[in-house]
């Protein structure tokens, strides 16, 4: 609503610069390259790669201007338009309203580098499984041990902006469209358990099941086994861990021959034939070309199966982007 009208845009800036001088006379801000861009608000249906994060963030950052323009909308605006901004005006002065728009935020920082790393077309799957790792371990670590630090954050944040703070232990008070229902728990664990707890869990949930030990594990191995960059990621245990997904191709007997092959052909293929390979196809030919694929079988076979990662790179994509 404030970011599609022109009228409003321009009293957002003009509002949104009142504070920002604040800020910074008060020392709460740094002034930097970009800062009114980044300071902008995302349109409605702009919903790019990250763009979601940035609009929660830079929500919090210009609250004040937001207040004040829907301040603005409800004294001059039209009818309906006044309707809507006397609802949200109500609503962005909740506690639980500035909550989740905190914890959304907190949540989507810990994806956002995922997300940029995703929509990269040269996508680094070596980082990118090491980050999916990270992204699990951040979540987690804030399921255990972040409410407390959020709901010190939000109350900060309430006090600045004369929002009242929730009293976390009196029983929580369901509001409905036709009545009122007092529960038998408190309101901390309607926080607790009803919102932080289960948002967490259903996102990692998503991360799971889209990305499970053995996604991880393929993806990892065949990007260690990628040519790219003079074979920069090359990891003889990564790749072995991928072969061991193949009983069928690679039993217990090959295993001891195949990380032979492995250490004697990463030397070999550091001469200049293998210089600037862009990937699988252009290795499998350059093995055939150099009779290598003769002298190395079982790297040879694991490079034939390694041409299915387009397939598996778009499908990897997809995922995170429906989690997105």
């Amino acid at each position: 609503m404030v970011g599609d009208s022109f009228k409003h845009r321009d009293e957002l800036r003009e509002s949104q610069e009142e504070e920002i001088e604040e800020a910074l006379r008060k020392g709460e801000l740094e002034i930097g390259r970009g800062l009114n861009q980044e300071l902008g608000l995302a349109r409605d249906g702009y919903t790019r790669w990250g763009s979601h994060y940035k609009s929660f963030n830079n929500f919090i950052l210009m609250f004040g201007p937001i207040i004040d323009v829907f301040d603005a909308i409800v004294v001059n605006a039209l009818f309906e338009e006044k309707c809507k901004a006397k609802g949200y005006l109500k609503a962005c002065l909740t506690f639980e309203v500035d909550f989740i728009f905190h914890f959304i935020r907190n949540v989507l920082a810990v994806t956002s580098e995922l997300n940029a790393i995703f929509q990269n077309k040269k996508q680094d799957i070596v980082n990118a499984m090491l980050l999916v790792g990270f992204a699990k371990e951040r979540l987690q670590l804030m399921r255990e041990e972040g409410l407390d630090s959020l709901i010190c954050e939000v109350s900060k944040f309430c006090i600045k902006y004369d929002i009242s703070i929730t009293k976390f232990d009196e029983l929580y008070d369901i509001i409905g469209r036709s009545r009122r229902k007092v529960v038998d728990y408190t309101v901390l664990h309607h926080y607790r358990v009803g919102v932080f707890r289960k948002t967490i869990d259903w996102q990692l949930q998503e991360l799971n099941s889209r990305f499970d030990e053995v996604t991880i594990e393929f993806l990892l191995g065949v990007a260690c086994l990628n040519p790219v960059n003079s074979f920069s990621s090359f990891n003889i245990e990564k790749i072995l861990i991928l072969a061991n997904l193949y009983p069928d191709d690679f039993d217990k007997y090959s295993m001891a021959d195949f990380r032979f092959q492995l250490e004697n052909y990463i030397v070999q293929d550091h001469d200049n034939k293998f210089f600037d390979l862009n990937g699988f196809g252009d290795l499998s030919k350059k093995l055939v070309e150099t009779k290598k694929y003769a002298t190395y079988p079982l790297v040879f076979r694991l490079v034939k199966f390694a041409l299915l990662l387009p397939v598996a790179t778009t499908t990897v994509e997809r995922a995170f982007s429906a989690i997105s």
